[in-house]
């Protein structure tokens, strides 16, 4: 286990510096100068040679990159190109939010997911089965943008007027917080527990249809065990795959949803950071990004020993 974990924290490292090198190739090539977008339109030529060098970016890019690799090492992201803050503290206030929205919407979409999925599969082409085919699809048919509009709508304008307050403006973390959530939850994880559903089904399809599963039947095994001690356990595996991968993916991709509900998140961050051209917050915002998915997704591997103990993390 120890090696096993070494040998990824390993690769985390590499892959780190792989996107980090990546995205400053990226930005740095980009046709819109940094000092123009800093300076503006009506900026003059003086002016624009200071912001060059108050930001180093009149040294050589191999100079540049070194300098920004030296920071990244440090833990320090820089600072921001429009306000000066530094960029771990603009991550650090916007973060809490963002991972209330996601990881509240993991919960919903994995369990309703996973329940919804093996009951479909122990009542196979039952009006339930049925049922569930067609709530997968229309989920799988409707983007979270459509899904939050839908919500915000029904329960912000119509539903409140007859006296019911579902939605409740204001700062998520701190008063009311339940109303402030409980919707964006449900719009980022509408689609997601529809995909965990027709996941669930088909992986627990599979395991039913093995052979241990009809030996265990026939040793007189209670059907519950036989589904959820024996068969749900190995249906989990790919399941809890796709599950690490979405979660820390998710992190980066809340901009609609935030949008939608005026959550000050991560996704508002990225927003803005972009439309203004702010390269360093940009750039924090991906590496943190990318952390989320390594470690989610060594968090998979390890309990897959967990799940399956024919698995042996070596």
């Amino acid at each position: 286990m120890t090696r096993f974990v070494i040998r990824r924290l390993l690769y985390a490292i590499l892959v780190l510096w792989l996107v980090s090198t990546l995205v400053f190739v990226f930005l740095h090539v980009s046709p819109v100068p940094v000092e123009r977008v800093i300076g503006g339109p009506r900026a003059t030529t003086d002016t624009l040679e200071q912001i060059r060098r108050n930001l180093g970016l009149d040294e050589p890019v191999i100079v540049q990159y070194w300098d920004f690799l030296k920071r990244l090492v440090q833990g320090d992201l820089g600072d921001s190109y429009i306000n000066g803050t530094p960029v771990t503290d603009l991550i650090a206030n916007r973060l809490p939010t963002t991972l209330w929205l996601v990881l509240g919407a993991g919960v919903v979409w994995f369990v309703g997911g996973v329940v919804t999925g093996v009951l479909s599969a122990t009542r196979a082409r039952s009006l339930w089965d049925r049922a569930v085919t067609v709530f997968v699809l229309v989920g799988l048919s409707t983007p979270p943008f459509v899904m939050a509009l839908i919500l915000l709508f029904l329960f912000s304008t119509k539903l409140s007027e007859a006296g019911f307050r579902f939605f409740e403006a204001g700062p998520p973390l701190q008063e009311h917080f339940f109303q402030r959530m409980i919707l964006p939850w449900a719009a980022l994880a509408f689609l997601m527990v529809a995909m965990y559903t027709r996941l669930t089904r088909g992986a627990m399809l599979d395991v039913l249809g093995e052979d241990y599963i009809r030996t265990a039947r026939a040793k007189g095994v209670t059907e519950r065990r036989v589904v959820y001690r024996h068969g749900l356990r190995s249906a989990l595996t790919p399941v809890v795959t796709q599950f690490g991968i979405d979660l820390g993916a998710l992190i980066g991709s809340t901009i609609v949803t935030e949008k939608v509900f005026g959550l000050q998140g991560v996704g508002q961050l990225v927003y803005q950071s972009i439309a203004l051209g702010d390269t360093p917050v940009i750039i924090g915002v991906t590496l943190m990004v990318t952390l989320f998915v390594i470690v989610a997704n060594l968090v998979v591997d390890v309990g897959y020993s967990f799940l399956d103990p024919r698995v042996r993390l070596a």
